[in-house]
């Protein structure tokens, strides 16, 4: 069954010119290509924005579709909506796979996707925090609050795993073995991976899960580790809530996100010692060149590398 805010952008694509030929095309991203909900989300309003621009522009179907009116989209997304060059490399994206999806089904006869020219994106370096912020942020929430146990857990499994907010969210108990310190995690593009779960993360779920979880249980509450005080399973966006909540708390920098987290694990693990195809493995990476942002993170491990390997220090 769809979300209701898959639901929602649907409704709006089919209220549009060319909207079935989109929700086809959505359907196909969710059976056909196992594509991340999150990721078609985004391409649906993408499209949605496209749509709305042949309609300005009075066109009703794919066949009038053509070059100019591809152009003069990309003019708009780059000039005057003043989108991150990663939105507009997004949207094109969009675009681009819809149209050949519409060669590949007889709908159109001409592809005019090679016209398109992607922006090229400077990587930005990710935020991260030292080891004593972390810490500081793992002990934020205070032993007082109802729901110190739930959040306790939720902290140290996000530092202790490196697992995105939505990937927590979809945790299931039966996804946990803690007594041998391992979870099951199904990541982007519904591809599953094991990671291990150090010793922090393990006492403070076990805590949370004999102590709070049995109270705050419904009898038609799911299998989800982590649950709302209404018993339902806690969402993403509640996650990132309470993630910058309790960054707030501690002090951290106001561009905190639940991803730090993620770079902050990754980042202190090749500190450490640990290997870049470990961390690629845990992090469900599909290119380790995404990996390989972390070795320019760590400045004081470049310059120890630096001090010790080259001819004159």
């Amino acid at each position: 069954m769809p979300s209701t805010q898959s639901q929602s952008i649907v409704d709006k694509v089919l209220a549009l010119p060319l909207g079935q030929n989109v929700k086809n095309f959505l359907d196909y991203l969710t059976v056909e290509a196992g594509l991340a909900d999150n990721t078609i989300l985004a391409y649906g309003r993408d499209l949605k924005a496209f749509q709305e621009h042949c309609k300005s522009n009075r066109v009703s179907n794919l066949q009038q579709i053509n070059p100019v009116l591809i152009q003069n989209y990309q003019q708009i997304l780059t000039r005057d909506n003043k989108k991150e060059d990663s939105s507009i490399k997004r949207c094109l994206v969009a675009i681009r796979m819809f149209l050949r999806f519409a060669k590949l089904t007889g709908l159109i006869e001409d592809d005019f996707t090679a016209i398109l020219e992607t922006p090229n994106i400077w990587q930005k370096l990710p935020v991260v925090c030292n080891k004593q912020q972390v810490i500081d942020l793992l002990n934020a929430p205070s032993p007082d609050e109802p729901f110190y146990l739930r959040d306790k857990a939720m902290l140290e499994l996000l530092y202790a795993t490196g697992v995105r907010a939505s990937e927590l969210a979809g945790l299931k108990q039966s996804d946990l073995n803690l007594d041998i310190g391992y979870l099951r995690c199904m990541g982007k593009g519904g591809r599953e991976r094991i990671i291990p779960v150090g010793q922090a993360a393990i006492a403070a779920t076990i805590e949370y899960l004999t102590k709070l979880r049995p109270k705050l249980a419904k009898p038609l509450s799911s299998d989800s580790l982590l649950l709302s005080r209404t018993g339902r399973p806690m969402s993403r966006i509640e996650i990132w809530r309470l993630i910058k909540k309790y960054a707030i708390r501690a002090g951290m920098p106001r561009n905190l996100t639940v991803h730090t987290l993620r770079h902050c694990f990754a980042t202190h693990l090749l500190a450490g010692g640990a290997d870049l195809r470990s961390i690629q493995e845990m992090l469900g990476h599909v290119d380790i060149a995404t990996t390989q942002i972390y070795t320019h993170v760590d400045q004081e491990r470049l310059r120890k590398i630096h001090k010790k390997f080259h001819p004159r220090p």
